[in-house]
């Protein structure tokens, strides 16, 4: 039996970000640092990454900066050699950059392009990152894939159809891979945030638009990037061993559509 203190222990391990500079990303570098991991923190833009390592650094962790953009796989395969020259091995896979949605999505004004790229940000991506980490987590005895999906995979809204269907088929995919991973070792799912007070959606929130979300919200506030980050630390460590496939939405109780 584990104890208490060892549940969210996650000294030693090494955990990949992607789109780690910001928002949920950043606050998902932050706690797993405080839990003891090596963090390997990845964004399109260097210098975003090299601040949150600098930090934590700073306040006595490990961290790397490696700049990506997951739209190509040739930084996806330079980003896990980042990970392996540093510290040696891969444990934990955050899957936290993505694109779209917002409600700009007009199927006639969408072309092809948009929707592949959408799917190549929020599912190819990912899918990609997943195969180049799962054999070294095995390896390494200690594995853990989280998602960061989103309610738009759940929620029906017009103007969201490439966004909305991504993220759906990330939920499946998770689903799927936890069959295929689980034999060696290692876990996937996705946690799913509502409205959450990130940079993006501070740039459109206003008091009519936050009072209207939270018509449908029991816990009546907007959530915070540690509401989320803290379903991330749940399935990145030992505590949630035997969870696998799984889609943890963490979203006040409700939806956060503007009907």
């Amino acid at each position: 039996m584990l104890k208490l203190d060892s549940l969210f222990d996650l000294k030693g391990k090494v955990a990949i970000v992607t789109g780690g500079g910001d928002g949920i990303g950043k606050g998902s570098c932050e706690i797993l640092a405080r839990a003891g991991a090596y963090i390997v923190v990845s964004d399109l833009t260097i210098e975003k990454a090299q601040a949150v390592a600098d930090e934590i650094v700073k306040d006595g962790g490990k961290a790397i900066a490696v700049a990506c953009n997951v739209l190509k796989d040739e930084d996806l395969v330079a980003l896990v050699d980042a990970a392996v020259k540093e510290y040696g091995t891969v444990n934990i896979l955050v899957n936290n950059a993505g694109g779209g949605g917002g409600g700009r999505e007009n199927p006639f004004k969408v072309d092809l392009a948009y929707f592949e790229r959408i799917f190549n940000f929020n599912v190819f991506s990912a899918w990609r990152l997943c195969q180049l980490t799962v054999p070294l987590m095995a390896k390494s005895g200690y594995g853990s894939i989280i998602n960061i999906t989103s309610m738009g995979s759940i929620n029906k809204s017009p103007n969201m159809s490439a966004y909305a269907a991504s993220k759906a088929a990330l939920n499946h995919m998770a689903a799927n891979l936890a069959f295929d991973f689980g034999p060696m070792g290692v876990r996937i799912n996705n946690v799913g945030p509502g409205a959450t007070r990130t940079h993006a959606l501070e740039t459109v929130l206003t008091p009519e638009i936050e009072a209207k979300m939270l018509e449908h919200t029991p816990i009546k506030r907007l959530g915070t990037v540690e509401d989320i980050t803290g379903a991330v630390l749940y399935f990145a460590a030992p505590v949630s061993a035997w969870v696998s496939g799984q889609v943890l939405f963490v979203n006040g109780g409700g939806v956060q559509t503007l009907d």
